[in-house]
């Protein structure tokens, strides 16, 4: 391995294998390094991704061996009422599959890439490694959550960590498979959301494939709330129903439910992926999100800006978005299945408004949606309150990030208020 390169990326998983291709396809030379095997970098289970990331990162979209090729009509199901989403913009990913494809794209481009080598520590441009130092003008840590941690970013608190759990499984009786998500009026193909299956801020969300074959089983909650985790959930779930065979492929994972960090960049370091929170706070998927930053990084750095300059431009022009949705997270945290079951029956959660989160994106609603919005609310005085300061908040942080500070010395000062307006601490 070369002991010098333009740029050094840390993890070779979604956002990484692309933020390498991306800056190697514009002339830089790049070392990217992985501390497993390449087969088993990232994420290796199915996660939803909106089309529109593909586009935006400029990654061609998933063929018939990624995805079925389709975004399927989604039910959101809870005591008292539930929802549907008819038409939407996510399509289910193998993620083992995008991750060789991107990996791949990266080796073609002239990336080194080189697995089973872990990163111990960094002094300005030198990067300690198992296979010894290597420098670079600039380090990317894409490592996730739990990774090399190069901007010495904060630990994520445990009331903001999900803990999902998503498996394909084989389907042993495929007629009681399909009776059981017509019991659910789920037709099969389309996605069954069930909210609250463990309390609380839990959800099972269950898909039988095209065929009825296989199945795919996806869970989280947020285990320092008192729930069981997603692995546990998964467990129970396929111990009760008989129709459930053998494990196909999937895995488990911590997920960070929270806006992205404040500090994504200094003069060296800049944070990539799941190491800086870049995750959609409302269901935890940040693979889209990843991508997107990844081509946001390379065409700052190949157009001659800094890396601080990519967190600014992520921050103001995403992270607004992001800490929006982290707002009514954090709300609905403390809502109990049942009252989100009466606001999908009185049309307070509708199917565009649930879109939006899905395909991450703000809602849109009309007038006469807003009218009949309001018109519900009437009725529910006490959620009314509570609903209009989660929207009054967040609305308020999504401003604040259009002028997030260019001048890092101001991003303290930046980030206590948006604490104080998302009720992290006080003014």
């Amino acid at each position: 391995m070369s002991d010098r390169a333009d740029v050094i990326v840390v993890g070779a998983g979604s956002s990484g294998a692309a933020v390498s291709a991306f800056l190697a396809e514009r002339g830089l030379r790049v070392i990217c390094l992985e501390r497993r095997r390449l087969a088993r970098a990232g994420a290796c289970w199915v996660n939803g991704v909106p089309r529109a990331a593909f586009a935006e990162a400029g990654v061609a979209l998933p063929g018939p061996d990624e995805s079925d090729g389709r975004p399927w009509p989604v039910h959101l199901v809870a005591p008292r009422g539930r929802a549907l989403v008819p038409v939407h913009d996510v399509l289910e990913i193998d993620m083992r599959k995008l991750v060789a494809r991107l990996q791949a794209r990266a080796l073609a481009a002239g990336v080194i890439l080189r697995d089973e080598v872990s990163v111990l520590g960094r002094d300005d441009d030198r990067v300690a490694t198992s296979a010894g130092p290597v420098h670079a003008r600039w380090i990317i840590d894409a490592s996730g959550l739990a990774g090399a941690r190069l901007l010495a970013q904060p630990a994520v608190e445990r009331h903001h960590l999900c803990a999902a759990a998503q498996e394909v499984r084989e389907v042993t009786d495929r007629e009681a498979a399909a009776a059981f998500f017509a019991d659910h009026g789920v037709a099969p193909g389309e996605v069954l959301n069930l909210l609250g299956v463990a309390g609380g801020f839990s959800v099972l969300n269950l898909r039988l494939h095209p065929g009825g074959a296989t199945v795919g089983i996806l869970t989280g909650s947020i285990p320092s709330l008192g729930f069981p985790s997603g692995k546990a959930m998964l467990a129970t779930f396929v111990a009760s129903q008989p129709w459930i065979g053998p494990r196909v492929f999937g895995g488990s994972g911590a997920i960070p439910l929270r806006r992205a960090h404040d500090r994504l960049a200094d003069d060296r370091v800049a944070l990539l992926g799941d190491a800086g929170c870049q995750v959609f706070p409302a269901h935890g998927s940040g693979v889209g999100a990843g991508l997107v930053a990844a081509r946001l990084l390379a065409d700052t750095l190949a157009s001659g800006g800094s890396l601080r300059d990519y967190a600014v431009a992520w921050q103001r022009r995403h992270g607004g978005l992001f800490a929006f949705f982290d707002g009514f997270r954090r709300w609905s945290q403390g809502v109990d299945s049942e009252t989100l079951g009466r606001m999908f029956a009185q049309g307070l959660l509708d199917g565009a408004s649930l879109r939006a989160g899905l395909d991450q994106t703000l809602p849109r609603p009309t007038l006469r949606e807003l009218a009949a919005k309001l018109r519900a609310l009437v009725g529910a005085p006490a959620l009314a309150g509570s609903l209009a300061s989660t929207i009054a908040r967040s609305a308020a942080v999504r401003a604040l990030y259009a002028r997030y500070p260019r001048r890092p010395e101001r991003v303290p000062a930046w980030s206590r208020r948006v604490d104080w307006l998302l009720g992290e601490r006080k003014p």
